[in-house]
């Protein structure tokens, strides 16, 4: 016994709305890697790539100190 029909909805209703979820998330999926791909032809994505590089290369001795440093005084 239903309170609503919108609460009972028929096996073919839910199969309709999964595959119809499936199909949006494929597309989102495209989506973001079209998105992807441009970013990384762009500059800003070549020079992300860089700065990552450059940031795995560098051999900083002050490993796991912050950057900035408060003096006070």
């Amino acid at each position: 016994m239903a309170l609503c029909s919108c609460f009972s909805s028929s096996k073919a209703q839910r199969e309709a709305d999964r595959l119809e979820s499936e199909d949006a998330r494929a597309k989102a999926a495209e989506a973001a890697r079209i998105r992807q791909e441009k970013f990384e032809k762009s500059a800003a994505g070549r020079a992300a790539r860089a700065q990552i590089a450059a940031a795995k290369q560098s051999n900083s001795p002050s490993k796991g100190e912050p950057v900035l440093k408060w003096q006070i005084g």
